[in-house]
């Protein structure tokens, strides 16, 4: 029989990277092997010597189309075997190689808003825009919650994939909606996140609606589109003072981590609408108008975790991962 692999990667576009995706048909029982696309068309490689290579990294089944088929999330390296320089899959693999004795785990909160016809969906159609956000947030009924079936078909195929995906949720805007993957270690909460993503678009494509990543997908005062990045690692999960390390190991790399978090990130931390300013750095517990939020059950029961509430809904997963592991594993093992 047939198999239809769908390999995935990501792309050069700057400032975020797109998801691209080709099929290759195996033979019943084939291991996927290396694939080359044409690195030109990606903005990964020049014309006059285009190849790239896709390297099979994780695998799942293939909830769309069903059966033996399964989608193939690749790194991308070049014709010798090298990362490629947009590869950012390859130096979070060597951050946690080195700190794989503290076990660092994470959660991540994908937020998105749909659109339809230049607009957000749920806002009307002749131009204007709907009632204050209050209502939508967790919302329910159809003038308040708008591509509910878009979801839960979503929801779905993330379960039928076998991907850790922990909830969902109606966000603070019309159109916007967020999922979570984890707890999970990197990088494989990245690689799932990745197909997650892929899985929204490619579902939301069967209902003529878009889903974006799009930090601030309207001005004005309406919420922007984050991605929360829950973080811990095994001496936090078991005592208080490893969680405030970590958190206050944070601000010492404000600059290198907002960096990192998205483009377009000083659009959505203003200081309004549940973020902290971009240009400062603050942690507090219950805070959701802090940098980074200590849930209050940590506080109570002395261990957890951490949320770092900056990263944008259009970050990559590996670099936001790779920041977390690299700074606060290393204060954790200096103190």
């Amino acid at each position: 029989m047939a198999v239809k692999a769908e390999y995935l990667w990501t792309d050069g576009t700057a400032p975020t990277a797109k998801l691209r995706s080709k099929t290759k048909i195996l033979a019943a029982g084939e291991q996927p092997p290396i694939w080359g696309f044409d690195g030109s068309s990606t903005n990964q490689a020049p014309g006059d010597k285009s190849d790239c290579v896709l390297r099979p990294v994780f695998v799942c089944p293939d909830p769309i189309r069903g059966g033996e088929h399964i989608l193939v999330l690749c790194e991308v390296e070049l014709i010798d075997g090298t990362p490629h320089p947009t590869n950012t899959r390859a130096p979070l693999r060597a951050v946690a190689e080195k700190y794989a004795d503290q076990e660092a785990i994470f959660g991540i909160e994908q937020e998105y808003t749909f659109f339809k016809d230049g607009r957000p969906l749920g806002f009307p159609a002749g131009g204007g825009f709907p009632a204050p956000q209050g209502g939508y947030y967790c919302g329910v009924g159809s003038d308040e919650v708008f591509g509910r079936e878009i979801v839960e078909a979503h929801m779905d195929a993330c379960l039928e994939a076998g991907l850790h995906l922990s909830g969902i949720n109606a966000e603070v805007m019309p159109g916007q909606w967020e999922f979570q993957i984890g707890p999970v270690a990197a990088p494989q909460v990245a690689d799932e996140l990745w197909v997650a993503r892929w899985l929204l678009y490619r579902i939301a494509e069967d209902y003529g609606i878009s889903a974006t990543l799009d930090p601030k997908p309207v001005k004005g005062d309406w919420n922007g589109a984050g991605a929360h990045t829950n973080f811990s690692t095994k001496a936090m999960r078991e005592n208080y003072d490893a969680i405030i390390t970590a958190a206050e190991s944070l601000g010492k790399k404000r600059q290198e981590h907002v960096d990192g978090y998205g483009a377009g990130i000083d659009q959505r931390l203003t200081g309004l609408h549940e973020t902290a300013p971009w240009t400062e750095y603050s942690y507090g517990v219950s805070d959701r108008g802090a940098s980074v939020r200590i849930p209050w059950q940590v506080e109570k029961d002395g261990k957890g975790y951490i949320e770092d509430r900056r990263p944008n809904a259009n970050v990559d997963p590996y670099v936001v991962t790779r920041l977390l592991i690299d700074t606060c594993c290393e204060a954790l093992a200096q103190a």
